[in-house]
């Protein structure tokens, strides 16, 4: 990627729900974070509290080196439908140039990397000017230099 990565930050986050184990979600969640020396993966936990007064434990993880958030996009270029994303990138990209994907926290648990629900991906576009359009055409650059390496 001659151009760098074209993200401000790449922001992770999955709900570990008081019926899951709060390991196994941090470990699916892991499956987009670089490798570390650390035993755990370095994520943020916030306690919330579901409708009916049930623990919610965020997890999230905000990556802002350009390797961090290389490692993230490659993971993303595993996608089955990756065509698929990069078509949608205009409903994907909203006015304040921010990328979004949701991805299958059950499938990450095992190591791979689908669409689906559980993990939501959220990252800050670079931009100049910052408008949609430049934003979207950063992503599709990327994405498809990125599925041709």
């Amino acid at each position: 990627m001659a151009s760098g990565v074209p993200f401000h930050y790449v922001d992770l986050r999955a709900f570990c729900y008081a019926t899951e184990d709060e390991k196994r979600v941090a470990d699916a969640l892991s499956t987009f974070l670089p490798d570390t020396d650390e035993e755990e993966p370095p994520l943020a936990r916030d306690e919330t509290e579901g409708f009916h007064g049930d623990r919610i434990l965020v997890l999230s993880a905000r990556l802002e080196r350009a390797d961090e958030m290389r490692h993230v996009l490659s993971k993303l270029t595993d996608l089955d439908d990756i065509e698929t994303v990069i078509e949608e990138l205009d409903q994907r990209v909203d006015e304040d140039c921010t990328f979004f994907l949701t991805l299958d926290k059950q499938a990450a648990f095992r190591g791979e990397v689908k669409r689906g629900d559980g993990i939501t991906l959220r990252a800050k576009v670079e931009a100049y000017p910052a408008k949609k359009e430049s934003a979207v055409e950063n992503v599709r650059e990327t994405l498809e230099e990125l599925r041709a390496a």
